[in-house]
């Protein structure tokens, strides 16, 4: 019997993608707001019950690091409140959740990669509300799976890889951060590595889950600079996209001024997943090259 999987979220980064790695292993029901508000625990609960699904793959977020700092109160609910309703239904009707967080859980300040039982210690409110999302889901249920990620992208809504290739049609000077440095990752490596997970589960999913259950870090394999990253961007879109850029110079995060501060060095030591699932992770500039040729 295939399982009957929620997907909330499918119209984002990881959902949409999700939408398509899922289709094979189950009955994929894929919602996205106004039929789920992820800010309302009536509507949460309401859509839990109605499905009874299987499996919940919670691909919402209130991902906009600048406003979550304007917008604390509704940041928490979705990033927070909201998962852990979705822990506490799964809890209650033997389901499983996967769920994704993020490397802003940590400050940054490590020189070697973060490692799972690290201590997190978010320096913004939207790490703040992940934190708070993992503590729920955790506190609320034993079968899940948290995710935590970090730089993700795709070319279908708004993300640094969309907003380098208008900066670069646009401007003939750039200047990128250089001292923020993590993984790239592709919104097709999370969903399809997810697909992977649950699939090895074979025609036992749900106990399989359970048995492998916890937080995991998963990301594309390496790391760079925000600067790095963004030359490897306009490098892969020279010559099929016009561009208008001649200088492109590496700046410190002072250069800008933000709301919210970001982690300098947040790299995710994906050790765990790879030795306990045997799946290899792809090179983030590989997967990269693979993404743009999406692009139009």
């Amino acid at each position: 019997m295939k399982a009957t999987i929620l997907l909330l979220g499918n119209t984002g980064q990881v959902g949409w993608e999700l939408n398509r790695s899922l289709i094979t292993l189950g009955k994929v029901i894929a919602l996205d707001y106004p039929q789920i508000n992820m800010a309302d625990v009536n509507s949460i609960r309401s859509i839990v019950d109605h499905y009874q699904p299987n499996i919940i793959v919670n691909a919402t977020a209130y991902t906009d690091v600048e406003k979550a700092e304007s917008q604390p109160e509704l940041a928490f609910f979705i990033n927070g409140t909201g998962p852990g309703i979705l822990a506490e239904m799964a809890d209650k009707r033997n389901s499983f959740l996967i769920h994704y967080s993020t490397d802003y859980v940590f400050d940054g300040t490590k020189q070697d990669q973060y490692r799972e039982e690290d201590q997190p210690s978010p320096i913004n409110v939207y790490g703040e509300t992940k934190l708070a999302g993992e503590k729920l889901i955790q506190n609320n249920t034993g079968s899940f799976l948290i995710f935590r990620t970090s730089w993700v992208y795709s070319h279908r809504r708004p993300c640094f890889v969309t907003k380098v290739r208008q900066w670069a049609a646009e401007n003939e000077i750039l200047n990128i951060v250089e001292d923020q440095i993590s993984s790239p990752t592709s919104s097709r490596t999370l969903a399809e590595v997810t697909a992977q997970i649950i699939a090895q589960g074979k025609g036992d999913k749900l106990n399989y889950l359970k048995e492998n259950a916890g937080i995991y870090h998963l990301t594309d394999s390496g790391f760079c600079s925000r600067y790095e990253w963004a030359k490897a961007i306009i490098e892969l879109t020279s010559g099929k996209y016009p561009l208008k850029v001649r200088q492109f110079n590496p700046v410190k995060s002072s250069h800008f001024a933000t709301v919210a501060d970001r982690p300098a060095r947040s790299i995710l030591s994906c050790e765990k997943l790879t030795q306990n699932f045997n799946i290899k992770l792809p090179d983030w500039y590989e997967a990269l090259s693979l993404k743009m040729a999406e692009f139009d």
